[in-house]
């Protein structure tokens, strides 16, 4: 069951981009974008603080570190957290902790495992409590996936299955990387929402980030001109339609 949170709770979701052009922004934008969301009354006097949570990715040490280097080469202003919670949590009370940060930055990787290590933990109630508590909820791929109620996922195997699990923050379906060729997504996603499996959704292409307020989408955001967003919705017929949403492009 999803509810309006009593401050409004916001989320950038997006995809990132699996294959940069030479030239093209970083993907570090589009976070740069979720920061500028957090209300400059909330750090007014100190750094924005910021925990990486790389739950998705196993809490490689390899993600870690590659996100502590880049948050020091685009964001040296930030504070910087990382909550693991292999082999056991980081932080001696996680709740207070992610209770305190302005933005939690979930790292992309296998959804399914995310969202199960997490409820172990109970973190989906926590994270509620942050969203409700305006905090801004941030990420890629699996951590875009994650604040929905489901959508297209790889975490089973090679093939695309459908992922019913979501936090449910926002009630609608997600999907993301929806114009790579190698990853059908697209075929995939349309199909789920065509007979039932997956509710009405929102799919991103790569660079593309999704602004909800609330739970209503409030804006679609994009690093690459030619790239949106679509609202996909079953048709009532058993098939489904699109809709391309305008997106603004970042600077």
């Amino acid at each position: 069951m999803t509810h309006e949170p009593d401050s409004p709770g916001q989320v950038l979701a997006f995809s990132g981009l699996l294959e940069r052009e030479p030239h093209e922004p970083l993907g570090f934008r589009l976070l740069r974008h979720a920061f500028s969301l957090v209300p400059p009354v909330r750090v007014a006097g100190r750094a924005l603080r910021v925990c990486y949570v790389p739950t998705a990715m196993g809490d490689h040490p390899d993600a870690v570190a590659a996100t502590r280097a880049s948050y020091g080469r685009h964001a040296p202003d930030v504070e910087l957290s990382v909550l693991t919670l292999f082999p056991q949590p980081s932080h001696v009370d996680v709740a207070a902790h992610l209770l305190a940060q302005d933005v939690v930055h979930v790292e992309g990787g296998s959804v399914v495992n995310l969202v199960a290590v997490w409820r172990a933990h109970g973190l989906p109630d926590v994270l509620r409590r942050c969203w409700e508590g305006g905090a801004v909820l941030t990420g890629a791929s699996a951590g875009s996936l994650c604040w929905h109620l489901g959508g297209p996922t790889d975490s089973y195997g090679d093939a695309l299955d459908p992922f019913t699990d979501g936090l449910g923050l926002l009630p609608f379906a997600n999907g993301v990387h929806d114009d790579l060729a190698y990853q059908p997504r697209y075929d995939v996603l349309r199909r789920l929402v065509a007979d039932g499996t997956l509710p009405t959704a929102y799919a991103t292409q790569d660079g593309v980030g999704l602004h909800y307020v609330g739970t209503r989408l409030h804006e679609v955001v994009t690093l690459r001109p030619r790239s949106s967003a679509f609202r996909v919705e079953p048709d009532g017929a058993g098939g489904w339609r699109e809709e391309r949403l305008p997106a603004r492009v970042l600077g």
